[in-house]
This record gives structure tokens, sequence and C-alpha cells, in this order.
């Protein structure tokens, strides 16, 4: 298309508002990063441009992306986020300097990337090599505030100095350029409405760059600006379009390479503070070392700064480019924000992970629990309760309490109130830790056990007795509660039984429970399998916590199953899906998870296989492997890896990232853990209190609990029996069918259950305890009488 052709329009009021609905960009990211002075900035890199950028914190993203077109004016352009022909590289292992070459046969366009260490600024380094007559110009979307509506953008000057600038509620801001002699570097420029008036479409109609709007907005609008070919580009943010304009200049008073230098710097100090890294990975492959240096860098790079502590599962928004939510994986979960702190503790960053923990406390219920997930304010966002949700900070606590490393943090309050809250709602969850079912699961009760017996050090005794009875008690009911035997799944395994993927509540009270249905969510049917034909890969948590060794026959039976149903072979190694049915990724065409789909394998359960396999005598490395080779460009390890055949229309490939969340920072905790676990050959974050009361085998439980929420119908000659009741209350009780009746009232056992024992010498096997109860605070007495028979 001849550029003669058009005629150029230069006006102030863009057409076509508001612009299309909006939308984030891709989840899948090459990089992300942060500076690690006092900026207030981080940034994700996909497919070779800038894509979210978050400030004042890290969960609100600011701008969907910002791009380039290379174009001779003549006819010819290139979105170079569109060639296939591009490297990612960083300036050293585990620093997030990054250098992208987009490679043409007309030309190589060269982007540096770094942030201002002091600033909340963004540097782009840009450079144009081949075609003297190709020009770079740059794209600028910005969704401030987090989100792509209502936003003003404008082309202006400020202080003599031409800028790009947006605003949105309480954020501005500027995108300033300068040339190789530092000054102002802006050509023609143009605001506009997305998919209206915006810049791509100029080039989509003309060929070249034919409009200059000053002004767009109110809605979803993009910036637009011409480059010499050697630049370099501040991308600045403030509470207003001038106060970022002021930072982004300043930014550029100083050459790049200043800030190129500052962030490398900063980061290899970092890592040279981490000394457990030297430690873990002297004797691996000097690729899955690299991956260990990335992984650390993944996980500092998700932690705020105004709220210490605080991290967000991760920098992206799986199938964002489908969607215009800010939520995404920019929220907090607390078991994953555990998973990490356990990985910075792995690497020696005490001071990181003791920070996390002192972040929990802040946002921990009164009741005990937490919430599913919140911002980093602590306001929730989704209001799931998840119980190992509430075991993980105190499973951290002891952790940082057996490394010496608690440095004064107070703890005895938050254990004291969420093993309380365990002990009155568990053991079933009203949530998985995949957030879709209620019931009893294999990975959410051995995090409750182990907190139990971990947290138990912290309390007081009559509270710790409890504790450690609670946890003897459900840890010798596991296989009663969860396993399934002599069902069609097991004949056609040929094992004796498996442990199910969730087990329903009333399975506590009847066994028969165990074979009624259980939804399976994200389906566009529910394939109405019952919870005795569903099986999962949480049941490895078992092990790893250390009560079940790796060898018991009933491990080794649900691994069979489990290899048989979710294990795929991906072109790098095994990985597995979370359980059977599983809805939660694209569909089988490749098309976008749209609250429907088709599950996915996860790197994560490739890494938990892979402790499981170190605890059962096996080198884990393959695994290790298996993990890095699924990774992206950059050493971005996906939430999940295709594992159909190959969808290139759709950059869909076996084994390699899908649309799902990229970099995921629990799957890089999961990395880094396992690295330090094999080199300590035993499982990192295996707390040592559980190992040393369980040693891999259930107990002969002392005491069985009846509980308001956790009611049993029986239990053996010999054990005793504690009545656990949520309020004080009197009990009246009978081992005679009523015609003699003893009264108790309840004691406080210092985790919010009020008990009382009725004297089980009184009663033989094969008689029955009966008994009913009014709490102090009822004006109603309780009329159901409740039986418990004692068998053997």
């Amino acid at each position: 298309m001849d550029q003669t052709t058009h005629m150029s329009v230069t006006e102030d009021r863009a057409p076509g508002a508001p612009g299309i609905p909006p939308t984030w960009t891709s989840s899948a990211k090459d990089m992300v990063g942060c500076a690690l002075g006092s900026s207030r900035l981080w940034y994700s890199v996909g497919y070779g441009i800038v894509n979210e950028v978050y400030y004042p914190r890290i969960d609100i993203p600011q701008i969907r992306d910002l791009g380039f077109i290379v174009a001779d004016d003549k006819g010819f352009w290139v979105e170079v986020k569109r060639l296939h022909g591009r490297e990612v590289r960083t300036a050293a292992p585990g620093v997030p300097a990054v250098e992208i070459v987009h490679r043409h046969p007309r030309f190589d366009l060269t982007l540096r990337i770094a942030p201002d260490q002091q600033r909340d600024v963004l540097l782009i380094d840009v450079r144009l090599d081949g075609d003297e007559d190709l020009r770079p110009y740059t794209l600028l979307a910005p969704h401030l505030g987090g989100t792509g509506y209502d936003n003003h953008a404008a082309v202006n000057e400020y202080h003599g100095r031409k800028l790009l600038w947006a605003e949105q509620g309480p954020f501005g801001l500027a995108l300033a350029a300068v040339d190789a002699t530092q000054r102002d570097a802006w050509g023609r420029a143009s605001a506009g409405y997305v998919g209206m008036s915006d810049g791509w479409q100029d080039f989509k109609h003309n060929g070249a760059m034919q409009w200059q709007y000053r002004e767009a907005g109110p809605g979803n609008v993009a910036l637009m600006g011409e480059l010499p070919r050697r630049s370099t580009l501040a991308l600045g943010f403030g509470s207003s379009r001038e106060s970022a304009a002021t930072l982004a200049v300043g930014a550029l008073m100083q050459p790049f390479a200043n800030h190129w230098q500052a962030q490398i710097d900063r980061w290899r100090d970092w890592h040279a503070g981490c000394d457990e890294c030297c430690k873990a990975t002297p004797d691996l492959p000097a690729a899955l070392r690299e991956q260990f240096t990335t992984s650390a860098m993944v996980l500092r790079a998700h932690l705020d700064l105004t709220y210490p502590g605080a991290m967000v599962a991760s920098l992206s928004i799986p199938w964002g480019n489908t969607r215009n939510e800010r939520g995404g994986y920019h929220l907090v979960w607390p078991r994953d924000l555990a998973e990490c702190a356990g990985a910075l503790l792995a690497l020696g960053d005490d001071d990181k992970a003791r920070e996390i923990l002192r972040y929990l406390i802040s946002t921990q219920h009164a009741d005990g629990h937490w919430n599913q997930n919140q911002w980093l304010g602590g306001k929730p966002f989704w209001q799931g309760i998840q119980l190992d949700e509430t075991a993980f900070p105190v499973l951290l606590a002891a952790r940082l309490h057996e490394h010496d490393a608690l440095a004064g943090t107070e703890v005895t309050d938050m254990v004291r109130r969420a093993l309380g809250f365990i002990a009155r709602t568990g053991p079933a969850s009203d949530q998985d830790r995949w957030e879709e079912d209620a019931g009893v699961n294999a990975f959410t009760l051995a995090a409750c056990i182990a907190a139990l017996v971990g947290g138990a050090r912290f309390l007081e005794p009559a509270a710790r007795d409890m504790a450690l009875a609670l946890a003897d008690d459900w840890n010798a009911q596991i296989e009663k509660w969860t396993l399934a035997r002599g069902t069609e799944l097991a004949r056609r395994a040929g094992v004796a039984g498996y442990y199910v993927r969730i087990a329903p509540a009333e399975t506590l009270m009847d066994e028969e429970a165990l074979n009624g249905s259980l939804p399976i969510k994200n389906r566009v049917q529910d394939p109405g399998l019952p919870a005795t034909e569903q099986v999962g890969t949480d049941f490895l948590q078992l092990v790893r916590f250390g009560l079940r060794r790796a060898d018991d026959p009933l491990i080794l039976d649900t691994l069979k199953v489990v290899d048989e149903l979710l294990k795929v072979d991906t072109p790098g190694g095994p990985a597995w899906h979370r359980y059977n049915g599983d809805g939660y990724g694209e569909h089988s065409d490749g098309a976008p998870f749209d609250g429907t789909g088709q599950g996915r394998a996860w790197p994560l359960l490739t890494g938990e296989r892979g402790h499981y396999e170190l605890c059962a005598g096996r080198d884990p490395l393959s695994l290790l492997t298996t993990m890095a080779s699924m990774c992206g460009p950059g050493g971005m390890m996906p939430e999940q890896v295709w594992d159909s055949a190959a969808i290139p229309a759709r950059w869909l490939y076996p084994g390699r990232p899908t649309g799902s969340a990229m970099p995921l920072a629990w799957a890089h905790a999961e990395y880094i853990k396992l690295a330090v676990s094999r080199a300590l050959g035993t499982p990192f974050d295996r707390p040592a209190a559980v190992w040393e009361r369980y040693h891999g085998q259930a107990p002969a439980a002392t005491w069985r609990h009846w509980c308001e929420q956790a009611p049993i119908g029986r239990i053996g000659a010999g054990q005793r029996l504690r009545i656990c009741l949520h309020a004080p209350s009197l009990v009246r009780w009978s081992a005679d069918g009523w015609r003699t009746v003893y009264e108790l009232r309840t004691e406080d056992s210092g985790l919010g259950l009020h008990t009382v024992t009725p004297v089980m010498t009184m009663v033989s096997g094969g008689a029955r305890i009966e008994f009913s109860f009014r709490h102090d605070d009822s004006r109603v007495a309780d009329e159901r009488r409740y039986r418990i028979e004692i068998t053997g």
C-alpha cells in the first residue's frame, strides 16, 4: 500500500468513543521483575514486549501492554509481538534486567528493560538495526487502576517536553522518550480508542501512521508515538499525570546503562545473601542450577512493598486476553503464600519468610481462620474457607521456630486461634485446596494434623494435650475416612484399595456415604462420578509430612491407580492432572477456559511427585529436569502445560505452557524446595515434630472425639471418648439405656472446644453410650439423643 494515497489526520479529539470492551493480555510471560530499591513498580514481559506493569502495589496492574510496530511509512509494517523469531535473555541468571531481540528479514529490534531503583519508572532502551527506511513506533494501552474502562489519554507537553500520558481515578502515567543524545525523541504521536481509532487500527487501515489525535477518553484508550532508531523510553507512574511525568523525566537524566547496571548489582547482592542457594545446587546440572536461580528471583519479585510479607499468586491473569477481570491471580492465597515462604526459608532468606508470617498474623480472623484469598490489604475476594489455609501459617511458624528464625515474632495467640478453628470445624473442610468441593481430603487432613502436632509446642499444657490427642485421632482414621476398597476401579487396577480425592463429610458418621456422588465443577456437564470413582494426587502429602511411609501398601496401590488415570507423558517427562474429570483448563479444541474446560497437567504436581520419590529413597533429579523443561523461554513456570496434540494456531504444544497462570509462584516454590530437599535427603518442609511423633505410621489413638461438626458413631473398646462442644454446656449421658444418668459440666480445652469425658470403665465392648447436651447460652435444650457404639 503506497503511503501517498492517504491523508494525514490531525485533530483534538479521537473518534470512536468509548472503544471496544477491554481485556487483559495473555498470561504467557517471558519474564517478571522489579527493582530492589524503593521503587514500587513490578513488570512482566510476554511475547517479547512489556505486559502488565503494577504500581504502587503488586495487586494493581496499570497497563495492559506496551509494544512496538516497525514500519517504513510506505505500507510495510510489523507488530513485533506477532513475530516468531525472538530471543529473550537476562543480563545474568536470576537478574530481571531483560534483553529481547525481535528478528525479521528486514530488521532486528533490540529492547532492554530495567527499572529505576528509586523511582516508580520502567525504562526501555530501543535499538532498531537493518533497513534504514524503517522506524519504530510504540503502542501503549493504559488500564489505570486495574481497569480498561474510563481511562483518559493525551499527547501533550510538560515543561517543554512532549509526552504521552493518561489518567484514571487517583492514578496517572507518563511515557517520556529521549534519543541517543538525550534530547526529546517523540516524532508523531496520537491518542485513540482501542479497536476504533488507536494506532494499531491506523496501521491496519492505512499501512502507515496517518492519525494524530491529541486526546481520547473516557474509555478504553491507547497511545502511539513515533521514535528514532535509537531511543530510551521512561514509563512513569504517580498520583497524577504531572507527578508521573516528573518521575519519568527524572529517570531519563542519567544513561540507561546506569539503570541496567544498578539492576544487575542489586539482584546479585540479593542472591549472594541467600546462602542456601550454594548449598542446595552444587551437583545440579548447569541448566537446572540456572532455573533454581530464576525461580528464586520469581519468588522475590512477587513480594509487595506497601504490605511487607504479602505476595500475590502470580503476576498474570489466566486466559487474561479473554476478559477484563482485575482479580486474576493478583491476590493473596494464604496457602500459596505460606508455601512460597517455605521456599524463601529454604533459600536462606529468613527475613522475608518471617515477614510473610507477620503479614499472615495481621490478616487472621478473630476466630482463627484466613480468607480464601484477599487483596493485599486483607479485604476478602472469594468467600470460601479451606482448612489447609488455616494450617499452613501454623506450619510456617513451626518451621521458623525449628530454624531459630522467629526473631521475637509472637506466634502463640495466632497458633492457638488457628488450631482452635481447625479443632472446631475439622476434619472436613468447606473447600479442598483446589477450591471446589467440601469434604475430607487427604492433603487438607495431612496439613491439619501436621499443624496440630507442629503447633502444639506453642500452647498451654491442656490445649497442647488436646491438640495432640485430636491429631492422633484424625491420623488413625485417615484410611477409614478416605479409602475406597472393593470398587470396580480397584478391581480393574488390581489393587486392594486407594485414597479418594474427597470423601463427603457424611462419611465421618456413616462410612457408606463414601459411595455417594461428589460434584465435579468446571465441566459443561457433571459426569456424575461417585466419590469412590474419583482420585487425585493429594494423598502424597501424607508421605511428605511423615504421616505414612512411602512403601505403605495403600500408598503404593493409590500410586498405581493415579498413574493409570492422571499421569501424562510430555516431551520433557511425566506430569499429572489434579484428579480425573477435572475441568479447569482449555477445552479440547484449545479454546480458553471460560468457566468450563478440560483439566491439564501441572508442573507443580511433578514437583510433589518428586518429593514422594525422595521419600521413597530415589533421586528426583529427572523430575526437576521435567519441571524445568515445562518453563517458558525466560524460565517462567506455568500453572499448567498442554498435554494433547499440538494446536499451532493457538500456540499450544505438548509439554509447553497453556493460557493458565504463568509464572505460578507456588510452582517455583515447589521447584526450589525439591532441589533443597534433594540436597538434604528429606523433605525440607516436613515438620520435625510430626516425624518424631509418627515416623510414617498410623498411631493407635487413645482418644476418640465426638464433635458437633464431626460426630462419630462408634469407638473401639479400650479407647477413651471425649465429647467436644462449641460452647460451655451441661452433658447428660448414660451407659445403660438411660436407666442410670450422669451429668457432667464441660471444661474449656483451650482450643475453643468445651469437653467432657465419660468414665469408660463403666462401658464394656458391644455396649453403647448415649448422651444429650444443653449449651449454657441456649434457652432450649437439644432434645436429640446421640448414640456411640462400643466395638470389640
